[in-house]
């Protein structure tokens, strides 16, 4: 009972990852091709920062969460809504 949820956060990064990988489509050189690889950058730390905290902060239970959980919870919703951003920016075919 001590991990609580940091085991779910920690699917839900790893899973946005492999659908980002799957999914990917880089735009051509410029702002939205920055913002893309910024996000993807996002997303990993976010996961990086979950494993941390499901390793260290298992001894809190209860009584709360720490800086990493709530720093990888953050960079990965802000990650992946940088992304959808991008996508609507897209062209059509």
């Amino acid at each position: 009972m001590m991990y609580v949820s940091r085991h779910i956060y920690l699917l839900g990064a790893a899973l946005v990852n492999l659908v980002l990988g799957l999914y990917l489509k880089l735009h051509p050189a410029g702002w939205r091709r920055t913002l893309q690889q910024f996000a993807s950058l996002l997303i990993l730390l976010s996961a990086l920062s979950l494993l941390m905290a499901f390793i260290s902060e298992p001894s809190r239970g209860f009584a709360g969460r720490g800086w990493r959980t709530y720093f990888g919870l953050v960079a990965l919703f802000a990650g992946v809504m940088t992304h959808t951003a991008t996508g609507f920016a897209r062209k059509p075919n």
